[in-house]
């Protein structure tokens, strides 16, 4: 019997040792260690998720909730090493969905010609 999940703990292991995975969690110390750069990340942060909670739960966002929340990206993306942060998460987030992809790739073959 196949045990996925060893596998799966395997490929988390490997992830931590890629490149992608160490550029975000050198430009995550970089911010942390910056006072100005993590008050802004966390009011940041605290706006996204405040904003997702509410699509969430299918309450309306009023138009000054949006353009603070543009306001406050802005003001993060306008941070050096915030900017770093979010372009390696990105690079990241890129290599977590090709894993994906060729995760559901047998699922995808099933389907195919249905």
């Amino acid at each position: 019997m196949i045990n996925i999940y060893d596998d799966i703990n395997k490929l988390e292991k490997t992830l931590r040792q890629t490149d992608e995975f160490s550029n975000v969690q050198t430009a995550v110390e970089s911010v942390k260690a910056d006072e100005q750069a993590l008050a802004l990340f966390q009011s940041f942060r605290k706006v996204q998720m405040s904003l997702q909670e509410k699509q969430m739960n299918g309450e309306e966002i009023s138009g000054e909730e949006i353009e603070y929340a543009q306001k406050t990206a802005q003001l993060a993306q306008g941070n050096e090493k915030i900017f770093h942060m979010l372009q390696a998460e990105m690079a990241l987030s890129q290599l977590i969905e090709e894993v994906n992809r060729v995760l559901i790739k047998p699922v995808q073959e099933l389907y195919e010609g249905i």
